[in-house]
């Protein structure tokens, strides 16, 4: 993993350590928790862009409700 990203948030976390961060080295996707962001997962644009699509269409609306 590349030493230095461009680490980006929702505007809807606010300025709280609570949220998911993402950034990307232009190959691959990297998120982490902001409050331990010594841990990250790794994943690809393809993969990323799978999940997402399931989030919009409310696929894991469960998960946090």
């Amino acid at each position: 993993m590349p030493q230095r990203l461009n680490w980006q948030k929702s505007s809807f976390s606010g300025n709280q350590a609570n949220c998911v961060e993402i950034a990307s080295d232009g190959e691959l996707i990297h998120i982490r928790e902001s409050d331990d962001p010594a841990i990250t997962i790794t994943t690809t644009k393809a993969k990323l862009s799978a999940w997402l699509q399931g989030a919009k269409a409310g696929e894991f609306d469960h998960f946090t409700a």
